[in-house]
């Protein structure tokens, strides 16, 4: 089962459980927070159509079934959250602006130890945490390059929430219209001039934030040797290392810690 204790690396105590909700998949799974690594098998089933707030929470409730999990859980929506409310709706259904996302998985679950949060927000709570920012002090800005650009901001550990650097303006266009990874393959842009937009839009961040180091997300990511190394801002730029996990990493941190945005 998916609860099962690797010997000699946990005890239950150091165990969560995180539910990353995407626009295609809904993923879950047991996480060993001493390590950031996930404990069995993750448990997939495909976004229900449409994604309303009662459909993916049924989904959710699944996936925890399935599981055997009991004990705090940490979901990640697709959307900005403040105090567990929904504000945005991202690849998910409009009907999710406004929708109290903590009541409504607490009711589906059956417990009262639930964190919604971005899901930006919590890759960044892994990567910062486990991954490519483990040794890292001060500001560290993640960014998730795909079909926009999502962001996350953490100093010493500490999350600044719902962040939208995307949307920034740069030189008269948002960010993500600059530099999303569909922005490369949607103009058949070769890695140099793609790197050049990235660029221009990592030194506006920089400028703004004087972060001590850039974490790149996104599906991009797997080739960072074909671009990271041809981007001309000053501050470091490293690939992610949780990949597809950090979504589920950084919930069941959040939940075990109780953090909700």
């Amino acid at each position: 089962m998916a609860q099962d204790v690797p010997t000699g690396r946990s005890n239950p105590t150091d165990l969560g459980f995180g539910v990353d909700v995407g626009g295609s998949g809904v993923k879950g799974a047991v996480v060993d927070l001493n390590t950031g690594s996930l404990v069995g098998d993750r448990i997939k089933i495909l976004t229900p159509q449409p994604s309303t707030p009662e459909a993916v929470a049924q989904t959710v409730a699944q996936i925890v079934e399935r599981a055997g999990w009991s004990g705090p859980v940490g979901v990640t929506l697709p959307s900005v959250v403040t105090g567990g409310v929904a504000r945005t709706a991202a690849n998910i259904d409009r009907s999710w602006i406004g929708t109290d996302a903590r009541a409504l998985f607490t009711r589906a679950l059956g417990t009262p130890e639930v964190s919604v949060l971005n899901d930006a927000d919590a890759a960044g709570l892994a990567e910062d945490r486990f991954g490519a920012a483990k040794d890292t002090d001060g500001v560290v800005v993640l960014l998730t390059f795909g079909t926009g650009i999502g962001s996350a901001v953490l100093h010493n550990g500490d999350l600044l929430p719902n962040t939208e650097f995307g949307h920034m303006e740069v030189d008269g266009k948002e960010a993500e219209h600059r530099a999303a990874s569909s922005v490369k393959e949607r103009h058949d842009l070769s890695y140099k001039q793609w790197a050049k937009e990235v660029s221009r839009v990592l030194v506006r961040f920089e400028n703004l934030l004087w972060p001590d180091l850039f974490i790149a997300g996104g599906g991009i990511s797997r080739k960072h040797e074909k671009w990271i190394p041809l981007l001309t801002n000053r501050t470091p730029v490293v690939p992610a290392e949780l990949r597809n996990a950090a979504g589920i990493v950084g919930a069941a941190y959040a939940a075990k810690t109780g953090l909700t945005p």
